[in-house]
């Protein structure tokens, strides 16, 4: 490609590479700017806030005034009023009071507000106990383990709870935590019970349960199904019928859901994955309120399995991965900075080659102003280019503004517009060009300095 015809040819060529270049750049840009979503999938579960008394959690309990219960705990070194439902080991709760006078005010649970506020407010109480909730002095006591929780919401014991507290009040040592919750297989007439109304219609309902019917969004929790066991909180100090993993053994592959009071507990096909994850998460999010409150068990499940819900669609049921539809800008995007390069070093070499050819056509050293129009704005193109690997949020405007006075100026010389339209142009591009190397701070990149370089 020689002479004025290789001139011809290689101009076309060399403003279809910048065009590439300035078209990759703004795309590499502004893919810089795209959110990554890490998230499996958006659970369908749902969760709002309810005001209290709502949610059938209050209970037709009361308790008498402040001076009542005060006087009460002053004559009796345990007060227990009608409906609590808290129970311990008095021998262990005992030695953790040692000789001191601890007296406990036992409330039932499903209080509102107002009645929570009358408990609270009896100063001669050491321990308060609001449903199983056990307080005292500034100090809450709460349990933090699976078999903590079952005893508490599967028979009311709150022997952990009180001997904590006690012991922290006193501040002395305390015992290590016991679970003492005992267990028995179901006889035979009580198994076959559950088992016929499960084959029946997949619920079991026992005498004393509040439980109605299935949730709508068992569905969601297990898809393929499952049988749920419900029964009323079973009496402190007695086994436990385990029917969970005798229906296990029945049942294989099949999701069992047994409910003990507001206790639940998972038993079949991954239980081991997520079972304890779905208690743990479940009950230390909700523990505390369902200690106070007397929800019906229909509204404890329902909240359950939206939290199995949840982690199902976190990904922790080895689900296949959601189909997500080919992304070509994902794909080439490693490549686009490459593509970049390549078209600003196509642009640079005919750039040059076209430069030498024209000789600096009238360009004196030390006065750049004065050469060649298109020369000039061959080197002004060749300057933006370059610098547009340098410029920032602040400069790039004024990068901007100035290869758009240069794209203006190309278009009035290929139309044969007269030169001081052109020369308007390019000054234009100049003034901008500067500002930009001002910005980035980078003298060598100032029209005059690199164009006397270049074009000397």
């Amino acid at each position: 490609m020689t002479g004025p015809r290789g001139i011809r040819r290689a101009e076309p060529l060399r403003w279809v590479l910048l065009a590439v270049a300035v078209v990759v750049l703004a795309v590499f840009v502004l893919a810089q700017r795209q959110s990554i979503d890490v998230s499996y999938g958006q659970s369908p579960a749902t969760s709002t806030r309810v005001e209290e008394g709502s949610a059938g959690e209050l209970s037709d309990a009361t308790v008498p005034s402040t001076e009542e219960m005060t006087a009460l705990v002053a004559a009796d070194p345990v007060v227990r009023l009608p409906g609590a439902i808290a129970r311990w080991d008095e021998e262990r709760v005992r030695e953790a009071i040692g000789g001191e006078d601890t007296r406990i005010l036992v409330a039932p649970p499903g209080l509102d507000e107002e009645e929570r506020d009358r408990v609270r407010e009896v100063r001669s109480a050491t321990v308060r106990v609001i449903g199983t909730q056990v307080s005292g002095g500034m100090f809450q006591a709460t349990p933090d383990t699976l078999p903590g929780w079952r005893a508490r919401f599967a028979t009311g014991d709150i022997t952990d709870q009180l001997v904590t507290l006690i012991t922290a009040l006193r501040k002395v040592p305390r015992p290590a935590s016991q679970d003492t919750l005992r267990w028995r297989d179901p006889s035979g007439p009580e198994l076959d019970t559950v088992v016929a109304d499960l084959r029946a219609d997949g619920l079991h309902l026992a005498d004393g349960s509040t439980l109605r019917r299935v949730p709508e969004d068992a569905g969601t929790a297990f898809p393929d199904g499952a049988w749920y066991v419900a029964l009323p909180a079973q009496p402190y100090g007695e086994p436990l019928p385990a029917y969970g993993p005798a229906l296990h053994r029945l049942f294989p592959d099949r999701p069992l859901v047994v409910m003990y009071g507001s206790w639940i507990e998972y038993h079949g096909p991954g239980a081991a994955d997520f079972a304890e994850l779905a208690g743990t998460s479940f009950y230390a999010h909700f523990g505390d309120r369902l200690s106070r409150y007397d929800y019906p068990q229909q509204n404890v499940l329902g909240v359950y399995l939206g939290r199995v819900t949840d982690i199902r669609y976190a990904g922790l049921f080895d689900r296949p991965l959601p189909y997500r539809p080919w992304d070509p800008l994902r794909v080439a995007l490693p490549a686009l900075p490459w593509i970049f390069a390549a078209c600003v070093a196509g642009f640079l070499v005919l750039s040059i080659r076209s430069l030498r050819r024209s000789g600096g056509a009238g360009i004196r050293p030390g006065d750049p102003q004065r050469g060649s129009a298109r020369a000039r704005l061959a080197g002004l193109t060749a300057l933006a280019v370059e610098v547009s690997l340098l410029t920032d949020a602040r400069s790039n405007p004024a990068l901007t503004r100035g290869i758009g006075k240069l794209e203006a100026a190309r278009k009035a010389l290929d139309d044969g517009l007269p030169d001081r339209h052109v020369r308007s142009l390019l000054a234009d591009a100049t003034a901008e060009l500067d500002d930009t190397a001002r910005l980035t701070e980078i003298p060598g990149y100032r029209p005059d300095i690199y164009l006397q370089g270049r074009l000397s």
